[in-house]
């Protein structure tokens, strides 16, 4: 029996994806990519920590190994990068990476000021490479569900809005003097204002109001640390929203969304990991969640595919196979860091901030 010839034009090329940073989110990336993102490959890893990329790529079964982003970016078998290196070398290996032609996804923040931010998404622009930023929160099915009811007017015109964020922890923060100055703001809660931006789609954020302090550490007060933050924001329809978090809730991950409105009120997220609870002489008990890949481990995995979709969309000049619209791009980088670093001069004056006042941290 003869072998049956395929049409080139029949296989579909998986993507080819370098990643840049094996640490603890970098990791969790390249076994998502690896394992659960249909259709694409891990094809290198880059991290100046050769021995920790070395074990991950052994580990995912990884040829490509090296201390230095460039070998990534100059590689032409590769066709997009994932950013999750230190936050502070976030808008320059974006703009390395479309300057050589890669598409890109980056971790939240996508940069530490506007001013590098917006140098980087030009070079976005320039290229024409897809561009995508880690906010996970959009494909956690919760907040997926809760977005297609507001977008349908369930809640009406939206008026209140809450988000929230608060960190498993056991009381005390290991390790929290190393921790960068106004990591609640950049790191953490710029979730929040990404999912606050996105539940008020067609608003803008136009000032904020922040109140911080180290309530879980307060003996790192007097060096910068904080470790708690309500932030009040108004947006340009006249709604107004409340971000809170805390970097030790002992009960474990607690992520929740609200929106409520002039028809109704729609919420996402629950403390407690699943609906299942326990009765028992000593009370009422449920499971919650330690780890944020044990709580967004599927919308991990599905912001990757929805970004590999695109890549291969663009690549091959065919339609996107992905379900979602709802890939948070440039605009909503932008706007998020922007809100961030508002709240960081808010804190500062410890007055209301103007949104896009401030360039830089």
């Amino acid at each position: 029996m003869a072998y049956l010839n395929r049409n080139p034009s029949d296989v579909v090329l998986p993507v080819r994806i370098g990643l840049i940073g094996s640490g603890w989110m970098g990791a969790f990336h390249a076994d998502s990519i690896a394992r659960r993102v249909p259709g694409a490959v891990l094809a290198a890893i880059a991290d100046p920590n050769a021995e920790s990329a070395q074990a991950l790529a052994q580990a995912l079964g990884t040829a490509k190994v090296t201390a230095n982003a460039e070998d990534i970016l100059a590689d032409s078998e590769i066709d997009a990068v994932v950013i999750a290196s230190p936050a502070r070398f976030h808008s320059s290996l974006i703009a390395q990476a479309a300057a050589a032609g890669k598409h890109v996804f980056c971790e939240k923040p996508a940069g530490q000021g506007l001013d590098e931010l917006d140098a980087a998404l030009a070079a976005v622009e320039e290229a024409g490479v897809h561009f995508q930023i880690g906010f996970n929160r959009r494909y956690a099915d919760d907040f997926l569900a809760a977005k297609k009811d507001l977008a349908a007017g369930i809640a009406g015109t939206p008026q209140l809005l809450r988000s929230l964020t608060r960190d498993p922890g056991t009381g005390s923060i290991p390790n929290a003097a190393r921790v960068p100055a106004w990591t609640i703001f950049l790191e953490t809660l710029i979730h929040d204002f990404d999912t606050l931006n996105w539940f008020n789609e067609g608003a803008e954020p136009v000032q904020v109001y922040a109140v911080a302090d180290a309530l879980v550490e307060p003996s790192l007060r007097d060096q910068g640390f904080l470790d708690t933050a309500v932030v009040t924001i108004r947006y340009s329809n006249g709604a107004v929203a409340v971000a809170e978090a805390n970097f030790s809730a002992l009960y474990g991950y607690d992520i929740r969304g609200e929106v409520f409105g002039s028809k109704g009120m729609v919420q996402a997220g629950r403390a407690t990991e699943t609906a299942a609870r326990r009765y028992t002489a000593e009370g009422l008990s449920a499971d919650t969640p330690r780890l944020n890949v044990e709580l967004f481990r599927q919308a991990y995995t599905d912001e990757l595919v929805d970004f590999a979709g695109a890549v291969r969309a663009r690549r091959d000049g065919v339609p996107s196979s992905s379900d979602f619209s709802l890939t948070p791009g440039a605009a909503d980088a932008r706007r998020a860091l922007a809100m961030a670093l508002a709240c960081i001069e808010s804190v500062k004056r410890g007055a209301p901030v103007a949104v896009n006042e401030t360039a830089a941290v």
